[in-house]
């Protein structure tokens, strides 16, 4: 499973705020990487993230590194199954959940939904009972962000079937469970902020509240959550992390953000002109759009940090695990 281990980890406390890790000192795992926007972390200390080959990068605790599966897909978010296997959202036209097999053989695996071609979709993840949630972050599919909309939504495949459990998401990005199973949290990117919904045992989402919102060139893509309940919350564009505790309460991990690259992200935006590939083009003062994090190492203290265009992971140890 892709879920972390935590059970001989040492969990720090954050007893009070520190300050922001400066983006030029951060450090740096894999090489030649090639779109690693999602990143995994096993137990055992294997890195894993998504390949814009078709495939998933696979790195061991040795740093060896081998390219499982090629295709014309657009991997995006991928979960990693019990036998080894993934589940890949396709972000390319086709869109789709794909599976993986552990030979990087390929096949359909969730294509539809009511009988309509699933478009573009964004993230997967497979919670420790083993349901598989589906992010589609707008019906609209073209370059052109539909902004405005609210048409994202959050499918569940589960051992009674699949359906939508939730929807009127401003661009559904990624979703995490806490550790208790009573809460779901989402990055909504155009909405700007971070949702938290209550979950019920059978999957059920509801009581939907706003927990965050972000700045000015903050668009949150991936998110995590730490040891205390904190939320790690990325943002592509802006290049800032975040940290946002259970009470909502913010405080800057990174701050990477490029004036000028966030003013053109911020005048499209209002002109409603922002598009896929002026997204993807957005860089920081030294990180190239980062999308995503991961804790891992002995004491899951490290953290990996994935993006859109850098060749590597950037790293840095956190103050709490």
């Amino acid at each position: 499973m892709a879920m972390q281990s935590t059970s001989t980890a040492h969990h720090s406390k954050l007893t009070e705020t520190p300050p922001p890790i400066d983006a030029s000192a951060l450090g740096h795992a894999g090489t030649q990487l090639h779109r690693p926007e999602c990143v995994l972390v096993t137990a055992r200390g294997n890195l894993y993230t998504s390949d814009r080959r078709g495939g998933v990068m696979c790195i061991s605790p040795q740093g060896t590194q081998s390219l499982l599966g090629r295709s014309n897909l657009v991997p995006n978010g991928i979960a990693l199954q019990r036998d080894g296997s993934f589940l890949m959202a396709n972000l390319g036209a086709d869109g789709g959940v794909w599976h993986m097999d552990v030979q990087g053989q390929l096949r359909p695996w969730l294509m539809e939904f009511e009988g309509h071609a699933l478009p573009r979709v964004n993230f997967v993840t497979t919670d420790a009972q083993g349901r598989h949630w589906i992010c589609v972050s707008a019906t609209k599919t073209d370059d052109h962000y539909p902004v405005d909309e609210a048409t994202g939504y959050i499918l569940l495949q589960d051992a009674s079937g699949l359906r939508c459990v939730a929807d009127n998401i401003r661009y559904t990005n990624e979703v995490r469970l806490t550790p208790d199973g009573q809460s779901l949290y989402v990055n909504e990117t155009f909405g700007r902020c971070l949702t938290r919904f209550r979950l019920a045992p059978d999957g059920t989402l509801s009581h939907r509240e706003t927990v965050a919102q972000f700045e000015a060139g903050d668009f949150p893509d991936g998110l995590t959550l730490d040891a205390e309940g904190g939320v790690w919350v990325v943002c592509v564009g802006s290049n800032r992390l975040y940290r946002v505790a259970p009470d909502g309460t913010r405080h800057t991990v990174i701050d990477d953000a490029d004036p000028a690259c966030v003013e053109r992200l911020e005048q499209a935006l209002v002109a409603r002109q922002l598009t896929r590939p002026m997204m993807a083009a957005a860089r920081g003062r030294h990180l190239q759009n980062i999308t995503s994090l991961a804790f891992g190492g002995p004491d899951m203290r490290t953290a990996y940090m994935g993006s859109l265009d850098a060749n590597a992971l950037m790293t840095f140890r956190s103050p709490v695990a």
